[in-house]
């Protein structure tokens, strides 16, 4: 009998299907961050609304061209130590082949970098929201470019990169839980402990200016974020993406309810505010946990999410810090959320065969979702408290108290968002006429 013959296992081969899904996955991640900026900029008062437009907007200039200088290099490149990659031929992007492949997947590496990008931009933008109505644009935009260079890029890479450490120990996060939520939430209490309270915190009123805005924003963010959780999987072969786009949906629903209950029981009304926050809240923590869990569990971790979220927000005002737009207590907080129920949720039905506690796998995933949450949440809040006080020591962090109060927009943009002169014309010119016929039929009354 002749020897059997062994095949070498297939090499993938590009997949215009999966090409053109991540690409337009990119596109709706894309979307979060003007999506973002209208959340922000709805939830602060009038005087600061372009100013928190352009905190996020900011971050697709600077992030785009650090990812290509170095950044995509730093994140994804070859494995140093555990704790950060490198690739030459990847500095500046001019050595990757239009259709080399991304090891393992079916997509070109261009597809890859474009997605990841998009998580880069929107991850230093979701800090700004902490820091409304004070801060030096210029001194935010040079931290956003040190942020992303010393934390952002090196945290992505303990997370997704192969031979991170997180990747290699086995932390569970789909779609940036740890990398994104965590990361993000814990610099922006980094750097309020830093640069102080707005003038009037505690006393003056600074509720949103613009509730539509809000809902815009926060209906933008959603859209958006199925792009960002279900385009993870990197394709759509297997149906573990479309496993997390339902969940993504499924946990935002009970999330944006729980925080809706828990607001009507403290504090008697059901709020647009509240309902679109708690949205949020459950985007963000089934984000980490979404191919691990099944409906039921997306339930679970959006219910969970949404009442400790609606929790956290009021604790600013207990222990003193000041968390303009929550950032804290929604995407610190719920990132925690969603990545540590992993641990307890985790179906083995989904992206792998982890079992969480109720699944009958003990405890030993919920240890590793520990290790990368407190790790990350530790090394974020240090070096983004450092950065802020460097920043804040040399060319100083905030605008002065005069112009916080006039107005950010016009100290530093030259600008307001709303233009009330021809609403104002048009207002004394409607009197003028008003007056003038009053005038004439008094006349006619007279003769």
């Amino acid at each position: 009998m002749a020897p059997a013959i062994t095949l070498a296992a297939e090499a993938p081969k590009l997949s215009a299907a999966n090409t053109g899904f991540m690409l337009i996955c990119s596109a709706l991640v894309m979307l979060m961050t003007p999506g973002l900026a209208f959340f922000y900029g709805g939830m602060v008062r009038v005087k600061s609304t372009l100013n928190m437009l352009m905190m996020s907007f900011i971050s697709l200039g600077i992030v785009t061209i650090l990812w290509v200088l170095y950044g995509f290099s730093m994140a994804f490149g070859t494995d140093s130590g555990s704790l950060i990659g490198w690739n030459s031929d990847w500095v500046g992007l001019g050595n990757i082949g239009l259709t080399e492949l991304w090891p393992g997947y079916t997509i070109p590496v261009f597809v890859f970098l474009v997605f990841q990008l998009m998580f880069a931009i929107i991850t230093p933008a979701l800090i700004s929201g902490a820091l409304a109505d004070r801060v030096k644009f210029s001194a935010w935009a040079l931290f956003v470019a040190l942020w992303a260079t010393v934390v952002y890029f090196p945290v992505a890479h303990w997370v997704w990169g192969t031979g991170g450490w997180a990747f290699e120990l086995g932390v569970i996060d789909f779609a940036g839980g740890t990398a994104v939520h965590i990361n993000a939430g814990a610099a922006a209490l980094g750097v309020i402990l830093v640069i102080g309270k707005r003038v009037g915190f505690k006393r003056d009123p600074m509720r949103p200016h613009s509730l539509p805005l809000v809902m815009l924003g926060a209906g933008l963010l959603w859209f958006g974020w199925f792009g960002f959780n279900a385009g993870s999987w990197l394709g759509n072969d297997d149906g573990v993406g479309a496993l997390m786009f339902v969940n993504t949906q499924v946990a935002t629903a009970a999330a944006m309810l729980a925080w809706l209950a828990y607001e009507k029981i403290r504090h008697g009304a059901f709020t647009t505010l509240g309902a679109a926050s708690g949205a949020v809240a459950g985007l963000v923590a089934i984000t980490p946990a979404g191919g691990a869990v099944t409906p039921l569990g997306a339930i679970a971790v959006g219910v969970i999410a949404g009442v400790l979220c609606a929790m956290a927000v009021g604790l600013k005002y207990k222990f003193g810090y000041d968390d303009s737009l929550d950032v804290v207590g929604v995407h610190l907080v719920g990132g925690v959320v969603g990545s540590l129920l992993i641990g307890f949720f985790a179906s083995g039905k989904g992206q792998s065969e982890v079992e969480g506690l109720f699944y009958g796998g003990g405890l030993t995933q919920f240890w590793k979702q520990c290790a990368g949450v407190f790790a990350v949440l530790a090394y974020s809040l240090i070096v983004s408290a450092l950065l802020a006080f460097i920043l804040d020591k040399t060319m100083g962090m905030r605008v002065t108290e005069d112009d916080e109060v006039a107005g950010i927009d016009q100290a530093e943009h030259a600008e307001t968002a709303y233009d009330f002169s021809g609403a104002g014309g048009g207002a004394a010119k409607t009197a003028a006429v008003a007056a003038a016929v009053a005038g004439a039929e008094s006349k006619k009354v007279d003769a």
